[in-house]
């Protein structure tokens, strides 16, 4: 939805812009209640410009992004068994990719 609960914007017309990171680098670490550590990372895919608010007459902006998430670290006793033999690995993935 567009700011102010009015319709959402027109994606058809909008136009990707291009940016430069500013500063930082999008990530934040966590540490969990269970004693875990989590990377969380935004990955901006896209920057849209979708027209105007009619409100204000501001620009608007549709940001197209990823989150990933990425165990750093994590306590022994929450670990379980990998559940294939071999340690986990996959004996019918590709060379190089398994």
């Amino acid at each position: 939805m567009a700011p102010g609960g009015g319709p959402p914007a027109d994606l058809s017309t909008a136009e990707i812009v291009d940016y430069t990171t500013l500063e930082g680098d999008g990530k934040v670490r966590l540490k969990l209640k269970d004693g875990s550590v989590i990377e969380v990372r935004l990955e901006i895919m896209n920057v849209l410009r979708a027209g105007h608010d009619p409100n204000t007459g501001l620009p608007m902006y549709v940001v197209q992004s990823a989150t990933l998430i990425r165990l750093v670290e994590s306590p022994k006793e929450m670990r379980k068994p990998a559940l294939r033999p071999g340690g986990g690995r996959d004996t019918k993935a590709l060379p190089g990719f398994g």
